[in-house]
């Protein structure tokens, strides 16, 4: 390690960034495990001494989740019902251990193809908001990351907050993973949903996605489309298998690429079944 930087505020950080090349680490549980045997290479921006980047906040018409906030934050958190999805997520990460030190914006900056937090965060029309020297900028989570590890982030800019807008129609969230066993598994497949009624019980709008199964976790647009107007208990019905043609799964150890199909068209049933009207 060449250098290791532990500031205690954002616009120290940025500064630092500015200045020049650091490899940035906020709770750790990806970073090390990523170097066990060897040592870190260049030089460590230590984020995790910024107490502004952490915590859980509404703010015109929109939730803002900072950066740090860990996933024991987001279920602990006393949270409107169109987070269950992720919050049942959240409890997917890993153990307590992990998910006490893992951070929300460590899961999208490490951008695994089977990353628990993604697919409810899209569905949750989440935006990821980044500072720089430059200023600050917003981005849609479906366009931040762009490939398996790979997001648009540069070098000089830092993941500050997660903004999650309100739903306009009260909404519910439901999310289901299957992995290999029962704890602490990397996902073979996950879905994720928010389902917003208006006020006659009928979907008003729809989002839903799938984690696991492609390069980067995908909405299911077809699908979205296809609930709108479904009363409740009947949206599960809506759904077809074309409606994962956006998916592109592969096969490894953890199962074959058809499986995960077979696996997915499940979860997804069983994730719209289980949104309920708040």
């Amino acid at each position: 390690m060449d250098a290791y930087l532990r500031p205690e505020s954002v616009e120290a950080a940025l500064e630092a960034l500015a200045s020049g090349s650091y490899t940035v680490l906020a709770g750790g549980t990806d970073l090390y495990p990523a170097h066990t045997g060897r040592p870190l290479d260049g030089s460590v921006l230590d984020i995790s001494g910024i107490p502004a980047l952490r915590g859980i906040a509404e703010e015109d018409g929109r939730y803002r989740i900072g950066a740090l906030t860990t996933w024991s934050d987001i279920v602990r958190a006393d949270l409107a019902p169109c987070f269950r999805g992720l919050q049942l997520a959240a409890r997917e990460v890993g153990g307590v251990q992990i998910q006490n030190a893992a951070s929300v914006a460590g899961n999208l900056c490490n951008a695994s193809p089977a990353a628990d937090g993604v697919p409810p965060l899209l569905t949750l029309d989440a935006e990821v908001e980044t500072g720089s020297v430059r200023g600050r900028s917003t981005i849609p989570l479906a366009e931040f990351i762009v490939g398996n590890r790979s997001t648009v982030l540069k070098a000089d800019e830092l993941v500050t907050a997660v903004l999650v807008p309100k739903p306009r129609w009260r909404a519910g969230a439901a999310f289901s993973k299957l992995g290999a066993r029962k704890y602490l598994v990397i996902s073979i497949a996950m879905a994720a949903a928010v389902i917003e009624w208006d006020e006659g019980g009928r979907v008003a709008a729809a989002r839903v996605a799938v984690g696991a199964c492609s390069p980067v976790a995908r909405r299911l647009p077809e699908l979205e489309a296809a609930l709108a107007g479904r009363r409740a208990g009947d949206a599960a019905a809506a759904f077809e298998p074309r409606h994962l043609a956006p998916l592109s799964p592969i096969g490894d150890v953890r199962g074959s690429a058809a499986y995960r199909l077979d696996a997915v068209a499940a979860l997804v049933r069983r994730t719209l079944n289980a949104v309920e009207i708040p």
